[in-house]
């Protein structure tokens, strides 16, 4: 992968519509290689094999939130550097500046408009560079 490709995107969600949505609008409109996954165990065991260049989270899930698994992911020495971007219905400003401070690079709101996924995580991805 070059710094500004991005082309593997694994979605972690717990909710089957959402990750059904966020694959067909990343595959069929954005051209994207993706993986889904239900949940924090799953993430953790599929990610590596995978070799995401983003990582789409979700952060309300059961038993392994999105932010426990975001700090999973950052002492594993496969997905330390991969990017993250939080997916999720609260997005008020603290919630965004909570999740930008542990270093997420940006947060899409749920409900998300299948149309511009892409486009939008291409943005936030640009912005990182």
């Amino acid at each position: 992968m070059s710094d500004d490709q991005l082309q593997r995107i694994l979605v972690v969600d717990d909710d089957p519509d959402i990750r059904r949505l966020a694959t067909l609008a990343l595959q069929r409109v954005g051209g994207f290689d993706v993986q889904t996954c239900c949940d924090g165990a799953e993430a953790l065991q599929v990610a590596p094999e995978f070799g995401p260049d983003l990582i789409v989270l979700d952060v309300m899930m059961p038993q392994m939130d999105g932010i426990e698994l975001f700090e999973a992911f950052s002492e594993h020495p496969q997905l330390a550097s991969v990017p993250v971007i939080f997916i999720t219905a609260r997005a008020q400003k603290p919630e965004i500046d909570r999740y930008l401070a542990l270093g997420a690079i940006g947060v899409i709101k749920k409900p998300f408009d299948p149309m511009t996924l892409a486009d939008e995580i291409l943005r936030i991805w640009a912005r990182r560079l």
